[in-house]
């Protein structure tokens, strides 16, 4: 092959290259971004806004949660309402139907991966498994800030127009 005729091919397939590696690179950052999260989060509030600009407690005034994630973006996060109670027989075969509503209620745990898209300002929650079985094999897109070791996102509001908020502290 000559040098002319190689040229000409490099010039074809240097464009498709391009335009099949941008969506890569993108990916590639969504995975870096997600990496800058990397780490041991625990729960610092779990709000919810009111439409009327109040704010209440989701899952009790002092809800437990932690949130793990790796390098690669897998994650694993658990919220836990403050004022569960343990159910009266002890045997959670044999709970009231309002025990097992207030524990299916006062907790919210999934796990999957996660990307962010700092230009959107959203985290996208991959979800492999929930405890909410709705949201399996679903992406949960939030509004998300990075602030020092402080993380916070918003889910879209709900039907009835509350807006849930999560704060999070890094631990390491």
């Amino acid at each position: 092959m000559n040098f002319s005729a190689l040229t000409r091919g490099v010039c074809v397939a240097l464009p498709l290259i391009m335009t099949v590696s941008a969506p890569c690179r993108v990916l590639a950052a969504g995975r870096d971004a997600a990496a800058s999260l990397a780490g041991t989060w625990t729960l610092v509030a779990a709000d919810v806004l009111h439409r009327d600009g109040s704010r209440g407690h989701d899952y009790g005034p002092s809800p437990r949660g932690m949130l793990f994630i790796d390098a690669d973006g897998r994650y694993s996060l658990q919220i836990f309402d403050s004022e569960r109670r343990p159910f009266a027989t002890g045997d959670k075969l044999k709970a009231t139907e309002a025990e097992y509503r207030a524990a299916v209620l006062g907790v919210s745990s999934h796990f999957g991966k996660v990307d962010v898209d700092t230009a959107k300002g959203t985290l996208a929650f991959h979800i492999s498994k929930s405890s909410f079985p709705n949201w399996e094999g679903t992406d949960q897109v939030r509004l998300y800030e990075l602030k020092a070791n402080e993380l916070s996102y918003r889910v879209p509001p709900r039907a009835n127009g509350d807006t849930p908020v999560s704060i999070w502290r890094r631990v390491d």
